[in-house]
């Protein structure tokens, strides 16, 4: 029986009297890849970022590797080997582009220093195929390039876990199909993922399992051909035919 990477268990944030994720539980096996997705609204980026330590859970618990990192800050579960990109790209607009990667490697997982770090984050932006100078200004990158430096900065920490929220949105079909081969690549290397998607066709061709989220509730676990033919995770997307 495979070991669960990441547990989640029982867990719900609430922000006063809104309950945005709502008793949620599921595990994440070592070198598997688990999409969530739902309707917007559905509580997926609330979770995210109660594993990344963005956000502490109301109740419930989440562990890496049998430790639990739920309630500690963000540069802790980082540093513990948690990465993530954003749904909003977020770069630091006075730093280049390698200097923007480095830091992932200086504040992630594996910290590593000076010319050491600087090599990583170059081999890096080789590995996301982010073909520009490293001394290039951010506000000079189209949007893709954007993601992939994100991506390569949370590649650098060397994680354990890596949290993807939505790096596919707003791609035109070119870059769309040279993201998800991205991803591919990533997961036949042997990473762990976790991606919250919208993008179908991605769900479909990356994804080992999904979770199914509704007003921050689960309704559905499973492969992705299995949640997708759910009747109710059809009605979570597209309502009741009655109504």
């Amino acid at each position: 029986m495979a070991r669960a990477k990441l547990r989640v268990e029982r867990v719900t944030k609430r922000f006063g009297g809104l309950v945005a994720v709502d008793g949620l539980s599921f595990d994440v096996n070592e070198r598997e890849v688990l999409g969530i997705i739902g309707p917007n609204g559905s509580g997926k980026t609330t979770m995210l970022n109660m594993m990344s330590g963005a956000f502490k859970p109301t109740e419930g618990f989440i562990s890496l590797s049998d430790r639990q990192i739920s309630g500690k800050a963000a540069q802790t579960i980082a540093r513990a080997g948690v990465g993530r990109t954003f749904q909003l790209v977020r770069l630091l607009p006075g730093l280049t582009v390698l200097e923007n990667v480095v830091a992932g490697a200086v504040f992630g997982h594996r910290r590593q220093w000076g010319q050491s770090a600087k090599m990583v984050a170059l081999r890096m932006m080789e590995r996301v195929n982010l073909n520009i100078s490293p001394n290039a200004p951010i506000t000079e990158l189209t949007y893709i390039d954007q993601k992939r430096v994100e991506l390569a900065r949370a590649l650098c920490g060397e994680p354990n876990i890596l949290l993807l929220d939505e790096w596919l949105a707003g791609l035109n079909p070119t870059e769309l199909e040279a993201g998800i081969d991205l991803i591919k690549t990533l997961q036949e290397e042997g990473r762990t993922i976790i991606l919250v998607e919208h993008v179908m066709g991605a769900i479909r061709s990356l994804c080992d399992k999904c979770v199914v989220m509704a007003s921050g509730a689960k309704i559905a676990e499973g492969s992705p051909e299995q949640v997708l033919a759910d009747p109710e995770v059809i009605r979570a997307y597209l309502g009741d035919e009655d109504e």
